[in-house]
């Protein structure tokens, strides 16, 4: 089925689940779409069968904490997390036995960014000591260098794992070649916002040619990849508070999706730049995490609750 604006109105929730007891602070699906996990500030770890709809375990990180949380590339029985309590290592997890397998030390303050490779076993991560750092899952200790963009840095690998962006602060995204990371960025574009607000989050749609940058003052913004031209300016959802909220786009590059605090679902078509639909998750909180899931026609939304979203198609 391909997403379009009608059958974008036409989502409805399909589950609620309620196995948290604080905020559900991040959610992924597996790459292959059948799996999806999140992590919570009660530091608890939940996995999700997809095809059946249901929790299928809970793992536990009461010592350090859990946020961020990704599969790794290619596996559905690995993730690697950051702490949110206790130190700032990153943690390599087991999910078949609850062990762990690696760990990652060397940020010195709150890990606010993770993102794995979309093609091998490298992954990078952004931290609130102004540093990014590239590691591969096969080696402890950071791999491929360290920068110091002055500021608080998010990022995110490119679709084919070649190129990354950074988001600095409020005030631009710059793009490195993985190959050449000491080199510096190859490409800086500005990101001036009328009002005032952070980045807090960066992601290129799966055709690579659009990136999303997410702030904390109700405004999301998508850029032409390759100039860094603003293509579109997304606001009017609730977000009075400067909460951190998460959009994500569809897999098909063709939409842009985000919460907000009063709990609904705000979609726009980056080829109109139009509002195409408003979903209402009956959330009782601010929607601190959405993802689409990449293979099926599911996405999955969370405050403390999890929920999961399928379209509702008449057919007669």
């Amino acid at each position: 089925m391909k997403i379009t604006d009608s059958v974008f109105r036409s989502f409805r929730v399909a589950r609620t689940f309620r196995q948290n007891s604080q905020k559900v602070n991040c959610v992924d699906f597996s790459p292959d779409g059948e799996h999806a996990i999140s992590s919570s500030d009660d530091d608890c770890i939940v996995l999700y069968d997809i095809r059946e709809g249901k929790p299928k375990g809970t793992l536990y990180s009461k010592k350090y904490g859990v946020d961020l949380i990704r599969y790794t590339h290619g596996d559905t029985q690995t993730v690697v997390y950051s702490s949110n309590k206790l130190d700032d290592t990153i943690r390599y997890l087991s999910l078949t036995d609850n062990q762990y397998i690696r760990y990652f030390p060397g940020h010195t303050a709150r890990v606010i960014a993770l993102s794995m490779s979309p093609v091998d076993d490298t992954f990078i991560s952004g931290s609130l000591d102004k540093t990014i750092r590239i590691w591969d899952l096969r080696a402890p200790n950071c791999q491929v260098g360290l920068t110091n963009p002055l500021g608080k840095p998010v990022c995110s690998f490119d679709p084919d794992g070649l190129i990354f962006a950074a988001g600095v602060e409020s005030q631009a995204i710059k793009l490195y070649d993985l190959r050449a990371f000491d080199k510096g960025p190859f490409a800086s574009f500005e990101t001036k916002f009328n009002r005032a607000c952070d980045l807090t989050g960066v992601k290129f749609s799966n055709d690579g040619k659009q990136i999303l940058i997410s702030t904390n003052g109700g405004i999301i913004r998508v850029l032409n990849a390759f100039n860094g031209s603003v293509l579109h300016t997304f606001s009017g959802y609730n977000n009075s508070k400067g909460t951190s909220l998460e959009a994500c786009f569809t897999p098909d590059s063709q939409f842009v999706m985000i919460g907000s605090e009063d709990g609904r679902v705000h979609v726009w078509s980056t080829e109109s730049g139009m509002k195409v639909a408003v979903l209402d998750g009956k959330h009782s909180g601010p929607i601190n995490t959405l993802q689409f899931n990449p293979r099926y026609m599911t996405f999955a939304s969370a405050c403390t609750n999890m929920t999961f979203w399928l379209p509702c198609i008449d057919d007669s």
